[in-house]
C-alpha cells in the first residue's frame, strides 16, 4: 500500500479522471474534455451557418438557424423583426387599441354613431348680437359678364334645340342672376339658331316668345335685335344667308 502512494494530491487515475475522460479546469471548475471540443463544435457549426446566411442574403433567401432556406419578407415567429410589427405596447400595458376608441387623434369625427348637440349661444359672450338670432341668410349669386354668359348659355340653348322645352329653359335661366346681358339672350339664340336648320330657327322663335315676359322683356327684345342688325356683317362670315333669314 505504501508503494502505491505518491506524493501529488491525486494518483494517476483520479488526475486524469479516469481511464475514461479528461477532465479539464476553467475559472476553477473541471469540465470534461469531451463537452468542450462538442461546444467548439456547435459554434464552428453555428459561424458556418452565420456566414452563409450573410452570403445568400444578396440572393433573395436566406438561411435558417436550422438550416431551412427562407424567402426575404417571411419574418420567422421567432425572430426579433416580428415585434417591429407588433401593435401592442411594448411596456406591457395595455391591449393595443386604439386611443378612444379611434375617436382620440386631432381632426377626427369622432366615435361612430356620435351624436352632437346643438351648440347654444352664450348670452354674456361680448360678441353676442340680438339679431343675429333672426338673421337670414340668401345665397348670392354674381351677375355673369360676357365671357361667362356666352359659356353658360350655348350649351342651354343647344340642348333645347334637342328636347325643346321652353319652360326648362325658363327654369335654368332665373337661377342665373343675367343682370344686364338679359337683352344678349335673344343675340345668342338667334346667332346660334343661324347656324342650324330651318327647325331650329322655328324653335328659336318660339323660344324668344316664351321667354318675352318672364326672363326678358320686350325692351330687351327690341335692344337685343337692334345688336343684331349691327352685328350683321360679321353674322354673314359665318352664315352667309344670315340677312335673308
Amino acid at each position: 500500500e505504501l508503494e502505491n502512494l505518491s506524493d501529488a494530491p491525486f494518483s494517476g487515475d483520479e488526475e486524469n479522471g479516469g481511464p475514461e475522460e479528461r477532465k479539464t479546469e476553467i475559472n476553477g471548475n473541471w469540465i470534461p474534455a469531451t463537452s468542450i471540443t462538442e461546444a467548439k463544435i456547435n459554434a464552428k457549426a453555428k459561424r458556418r451557418l452565420r456566414k452563409n446566411s450573410s452570403r445568400d442574403s444578396g440572393r433573395g433567401d436566406s438561411v435558417s438557424d436550422n438550416g431551412e432556406t427562407l424567402k426575404i419578407g417571411v419574418v420567422v415567429p421567432t425572430s426579433p423583426k416580428g415585434k417591429l410589427l407588433d401593435r401592442r405596447s411594448r411596456s406591457g400595458k395595455g391591449r393595443g387599441l386604439p386611443k378612444k376608441g379611434g375617436a382620440g387623434g386631432k381632426g377626427v369625427w369622432g366615435t361612430p354613431g356620435q351624436v352632437y348637440d346643438v351648440e347654444e349661444v352664450d348670452i354674456k359672450d361680448p360678441n353676442y348680437d340680438d339679431d343675429q338670432e333672426n338673421c337670414v341668410y340668401e345665397t348670392v349669386v354674381l351677375p355673369l359678364d360676357e365671357r361667362a354668359f356666352e359659356k353658360t348659355l350655348t350649351p342651354i340653348i343647344q340642348e333645347y334645340f334637342e328636347h325643346g322645352d321652353t319652360n326648362e329653359v325658363s327654369e335654368m335661366l332665373k337661377d342665373l342672376n343675367l343682370g344686364e346681358m338679359k337683352y344678349s339672350v335673344p343675340v345668342l339664340a338667334v346667332s346660334l339658331a343661324l347656324e342650324g336648320k330651318a327647325s331650329h330657327r322655328e324653335m328659336t322663335s318660339k323660344l324668344i316668345s316664351d321667354l318675352c315676359g318672364t326672363v326678358v322683356s320686350k325692351t330687351d327684345v327690341e335692344k337685343s335685335f337692334d345688336r343684331l342688325l349691327k352685328e350683321l356683317p360679321e353674322l354673314v362670315l359665318d352664315s352667309p344667308r344670315a340677312p335673308q333669314v
